[in-house]
C-alpha cells in the first residue's frame, strides 16, 4: 500500500510540474514558452524567452549558447515586450509565427503572406531562425535574417531596394538593457553608387564608404580581412552587403551599439570572452564631411583638415580658426574644355561621398577620364573596382565631400582642375628640392631672429635659458618616450601659433574674472576669439612644478591625437616670457566640478555617469591601443576629465604623459609625477609605469563617480580610503552602500549595472598590475559583453605590519594636488 502511494505521488509530481525541454524543431500546434528553448543544429545558438537583469519585460530572442554573459543577436518583439507576463511563441498551420501573452493577446507576428502545406520552425547553425515547408526543404517562407536587429552575423546581409529605396539594415538598441529601437541605423544608401552609412535619426553622422572590390572604402587595410570575406552584390533590383567566415571554427559578430559605433568581435580561443577586432568611428575624420567641401581629413596632420590640390579655403579666417564647415573652393575656375582642364591624382584616400555620382562597370579608367572631360559637371573620377589593376568607372559631380586620408588600403582618385593648376603642380614637383633648401634657410634666419628677440627681452638668465630651450625643442626635436630627441621620430609639430595680443584680448588681459581654475601647469582662463569661438587658455606659471618640458610634451602629444573623448588643442603661443596652450572650451568644466559638489552632483543621474565612465574608457583605449603611439597619461583624475555641452567626457592635460615605443610594455622613471590618490602602487613606489597605471587611475575615477566622494579617508573607517572602503563593502556583500545618495532613485532600476561598474572599478585598482584588465577588456565589461572575474584586494589596503604603536598602519591617499618627486620612493 505504501509503495502504491509513492508511485501515485511520483506520477502526480512529474505530471503537473512543468518540464523544460530543449527543442530542435517546432511544428504547427506546438509552442515555445517559459524556459523551453530551440537549439540550432550545431548547438551554437539558442532561441527562447528571456528577461534583462533589471527588467520584468520579456522578449523572444536568439543568443549564443553556453557563452556568459548572454550575448543576444536578434529579438522578435524588441519594441513590444511582454510586461509582467509569460509569453508563448506559436507556429500556426499556415506557417506564421505569433507571440501571445497570458490573455492570448497577440504581441508580435511574423506577418508573412506565403503559406505552406507542412510548415516547421527551425534554428539553423548560423543563427538564422526560419520557417520552411517540410516537404520542400529549400523553400524558406520566413527568416529572421530578413529583419536585422543590431547585430550582423556571418551569412546575413543588409539590403536596399534599387526600385523603391526601401532598406533593411542594422538598428541600434536604446541602451544595453533596452533593445527597443535606438537612435542609430546602419544601412546601404542607394543614391548614386551605393554606400554604407550610419545615421542618427535622419542625420548622416558617418559614411563607412562605397564598395571597391575588396571592402568598403572607409576601411584602412585590405589585410584586415584575411579571416573573413566581404560580400557586396548589386543586381537590377537591389544591393546587399554581408560577410562570410573563411574558417568555420571562428565565431564572430558585427554590432551597431547604442552610441552609433560599429564593432567587430571575435570569440577568444578559449571561447570564454569576446575580443574586439575592429571598432569605428575612431577619430574626428570619421565624422561626416568634417572638413567641408573639396577638402580631406588626415589625423596624422595638425590641423587635420586640408584643401585638395587646386583648392583654397572659402573663408581663410574661419579656416585658420579651425572652423572648416565652409570648405574649399577652386583657386582657378574650370574652363570646361577638353584641352584646358586636367586631373590631379589624390593618393590613398577614402573615396568621396558617392550619393552624387555615376558608375559604369564596363569602361576602363582612360575611357572614364575622357567621359569626365566631356561633361562640364564632372569633377572627379576613379576606378570602380581596384582588383587586378582596376576596372570600371566611377565619376562625381559638383562638390567633393567626406574625403579621408588613409594610412593604408586607401584608393586613388583624380580631381579635375584647370590647366594652370596642372602646370603649377608639375613645377612644384620639379622645384621641390630647391624650395626645401630655400624654405630651410629662411626658417633658420627667422628662428635666429626670434631667438635673438626672445633672449633680448628676457631679463632673467634662468628664464632666458628656459625660453631658448622651449623654442629650440619645439621647432627641432619632437619628444620621444624618454623625453630626449629621437632620430626615428622626425615628425613636425604642426599646430596654429596664436599671437599673444590675440589671446590677451580674448581673455580680457588674463582678467581674474575670466579665470576658470588653477592646475599644476598654471591658471586656466576662459576667452572668446574675434570669430566668436570660446576657448580655454592654459598659462604656464613661472613657479609651476611643470615647465617647458611638460609644455612641449603636451603640445607634441595632443596635437597628434584626434578622438571624440580627447580634448582638442586649437593652438599655442610662445611669446616674450609667456607660454600658452589654447584648447576648445568645455561648457560644463570638469567631472570633479559636479561629482564632489553636494548641489551639482544631483545633475549627474546614473545614465549620465555611466555615459561618462564609458566615454573615458573609449578615450583610454584609443591612447593605449588605437593611436599611432602607445600613450600613458600618468595624471588621469576627475579634474582632468572635461565635459562638453552634452556632458560627453574628454580627457585633458597631457603634460605628464609618456609614450611607449614598438613592443615596449612598460617604462621606468626616477621622476615620479602624478596625483596622490590616483597613482598605482608600482608607479608610486618604484617608478614603473605602463598602460595598467592608467587602468588603476580609471578604477579610482569609476569608484569616485559612483560614490560622489574623493579617494581619501572615511571618517567611519579610519584605516580606509575610498578603495579600501569599497573593498570592505564588497567583501561584506553590501556594495550598494558605496553609491552616492543622490542616486537613490536609480538603485532599483539600474542596480545590476551599478554593481557591475563597482566590480569593474575594483578590478582596475587591484594591487598587481597583471591582475588589472586592459582598457579594451574594461570596455567589453562595461558593455556587459565580458564575464567579470572576482576582484582581488585593492592597492594600499591596510595590513598589520607590526607598527611601533602595535596597531595597523594607516595608509590613505589625498588627491588634492599634483606632485613631483625627483626619485623613486
Amino acid at each position: 500500500m505504501e509503495i502504491f502511494k509513492v508511485l501515485v505521488y511520483c506520477f502526480l509530481l512529474f505530471h503537473f510540474i512543468p518540464t523544460f525541454n530543449t527543442l530542435e524543431t517546432i511544428l504547427p500546434g506546438q509552442s515555445i514558452q517559459g524556459n523551453e528553448t530551440l537549439i540550432s543544429t550545431n548547438g551554437t545558438f539558442e532561441a527562447g524567452f528571456f528577461n534583462f537583469d533589471n527588467s520584468n519585460n520579456q522578449y523572444f530572442g536568439i543568443w549564443y549558447k553556453d557563452i556568459s554573459p548572454r550575448t543576444v543577436v536578434w529579438i522578435a518583439n524588441r519594441d513590444s515586450p511582454l510586461e509582467n507576463s509569460s509569453g508563448v511563441l506559436n507556429l500556426t498551420d499556415k506557417g506564421t509565427l505569433v507571440i501571445v501573452d497570458d490573455s492570448k493577446v497577440m504581441i508580435w507576428s511574423s506577418n508573412k503572406s506565403t503559406t505552406a502545406a507542412k510548415p516547421i520552425l527551425q534554428l539553423l547553425e548560423n543563427g538564422n531562425l526560419v520557417v520552411k515547408d517540410e516537404t520542400k526543404q529549400d523553400n524558406i517562407l520566413w527568416q529572421s535574417f530578413d529583419f536585422p536587429g543590431d547585430t550582423l552575423l556571418p551569412g546575413m546581409s543588409i539590403t536596399s531596394s534599387l526600385v523603391n529605396g526601401d532598406y533593411k539594415g542594422l538598428v541600434s538598441w536604446r541602451n544595453t538593457q533596452d533593445p527597443s529601437t535606438g537612435l542609430y541605423s546602419y544601412y546601404i544608401d542607394t543614391n548614386g553608387f551605393p554606400q554604407v552609412v550610419i545615421k542618427k535619426g535622419n542625420t548622416l553622422v558617418t559614411r563607412v564608404g562605397s564598395w571597391n572590390g575588396y571592402s568598403l572604402s572607409g576601411f584602412s587595410s585590405v589585410n584586415l580581412y584575411k579571416t573573413f570575406s566581404n560580400i557586396f552584390v548589386i543586381t537590377e533590383k537591389e544591393v546587399s552587403y554581408g560577410y562570410e567566415l573563411l574558417n568555420n571554427s571562428t565565431v564572430s559578430r558585427y554590432l551597431l551599439d547604442s552610441e552609433g559605433q560599429i564593432t567587430r568581435y571575435f570569440l577568444s580561443d578559449d571561447r570564454k570572452s569576446w575580443q574586439i577586432f575592429f571598432i569605428g568611428p575612431i577619430d574626428q575624420c570619421d565624422n561626416y564631411a568634417k572638413c567641408g567641401a573639396n577638402s580631406y581629413c588626415d589625423t596624422d596632420n595638425s590641423p587635420i583638415c586640408e584643401c585638395l590640390d587646386g583648392f583654397i579655403p572659402k573663408s581663410r579666417e574661419k579656416w585658420n580658426s579651425q572652423n572648416w564647415t565652409d570648405g574649399c573652393v577652386r583657386r582657378v575656375k574650370l574652363v570646361c574644355d577638353d584641352n584646358s582642364d586636367g586631373f590631379l591624382k589624390q593618393v590613398e584616400m577614402k573615396l568621396p561621398d558617392t550619393s552624387k555620382s555615376w558608375f559604369n562597370k564596363s569602361i576602363n579608367l582612360e575611357e572614364c577620364e575622357r567621359f569626365c572631360l566631356r561633361n562640364c559637371s564632372c569633377t572627379a573620377y576613379a576606378n570602380l573596382d581596384i582588383r587586378d589593376g582596376g576596372s570600371g568607372c566611377l565619376i562625381w559631380f559638383k562638390n567633393i565631400l567626406d574625403v579621408k586620408k588613409l594610412s593604408s588600403g586607401g584608393q586613388d582618385f583624380y580631381m579635375r582642375v584647370a590647366a594652370s593648376e596642372l602646370a603649377a603642380a608639375r613645377t612644384g614637383l620639379n622645384k621641390k628640392k630647391i624650395a626645401g633648401i630655400l624654405v630651410g634657410c629662411i626658417m633658420f634666419v627667422v628662428i635666429m631672429i626670434i631667438l635673438g628677440v626672445a633672449i633680448h627681452r628676457v631679463r632673467k638668465k634662468k628664464l632666458a635659458k628656459q625660453v631658448l630651450k622651449c623654442i629650440s625643442h619645439l621647432l627641432f626635436y619632437p619628444l620621444s618616450g624618454n623625453n630626449q630627441p629621437n632620430n626615428n621620430d622626425n615628425e613636425d609639430i604642426d599646430i596654429p601659433i596664436f599671437d599673444l595680443s590675440t589671446i590677451a584680448n580674448a581673455t580680457n588681459s588674463f582678467s581674474i574674472d575670466n579665470k576658470l581654475g588653477q592646475g599644476g601647469f598654471g591658471p586656466v582662463y576662459k576667452g572668446k576669439l574675434e570669430n566668436g569661438q570660446d576657448i580655454a587658455v592654459k598659462r604656464l606659471c613661472n613657479t609651476s612644478g611643470q615647465g617647458p618640458k611638460e609644455f612641449i610634451n603636451e603640445v607634441k602629444l595632443i596635437a597628434n591625437l584626434q578622438h571624440r573623448n580627447l580634448v582638442k588643442l586649437l593652438g599655442c603661443c610662445i611669446q616674450n616670457d609667456e607660454k600658452l596652450l589654447i584648447y576648445e572650451f568645455m561648457t560644463n568644466t570638469s567631472l570633479d566640478y559636479f561629482t564632489f559638489d553636494q548641489t551639482r552632483k544631483s545633475l549627474l543621474h546614473w545614465t549620465r555617469r555611466f555615459q561618462i565612465i564609458r566615454g573615458i574608457a573609449r578615450g583610454l583605449v584609443y591612447l593605449h591601443e588605437d593611436s599611432r603611439l602607445r600613450i600613458i597619461h600618468r595624471d588621469l583624475k576627475t579634474s582632468n576629465i572635461l565635459l562638453d555641452e552634452n556632458m560627453n567626457p574628454k580627457i585633458s592635460d597631457f603634460g605628464l604623459a609618456r609614450t611607449l615605443w614598438g613592443d615596449e610594455a612598460k617604462g621606468e622613471t626616477r621622476r615620479i609625477v602624478g596625483t596622490h590618490g590616483y597613482m598605482s602602487p608600482e608607479y608610486a613606489a618604484r617608478g614603473f609605469f605602463s598602460v595598467k597605471s592608467d587602468v588603476f587611475s580609471f578604477g579610482v575615477i569609476i569608484l569616485e563617480t559612483i560614490s560622489g566622494k574623493k579617494n581619501r579617508q572615511y571618517s567611519d573607517y579610519h584605516d580606509l580610503d575610498l578603495l579600501g572602503y569599497a573593498w570592505r563593502m564588497w567583501c561584506e556583500k553590501t556594495p550598494l552602500e558605496l553609491i552616492d545618495e543622490s542616486l537613490s532613485d536609480s538603485i532599483v532600476v539600474e542596480e545590476l549595472e551599478i554593481m557591475r561598474c563597482i566590480q569593474i572599478g575594483l578590478l582596475c585598482v587591484q594591487e598587481r598590475a597583471d591582475d588589472r584588465p586592459s582598457m579594451s577588456a574594461a570596455v567589453l565589461m562595461l558593455n556587459g559583453e565580458k564575464t567579470l572575474p572576482e576582484p582581488k584586494e585593492p592597492a594600499f589596503y591596510p595590513r598589520q605590519f607590526g607598527s611601533s604603536s602595535g596597531g595597523p598602519v594607516e595608509l590613505h591617499s589625498n588627491n588634492e594636488v599634483s606632485m613631483t618627486s625627483l626619485q623613486a620612493r
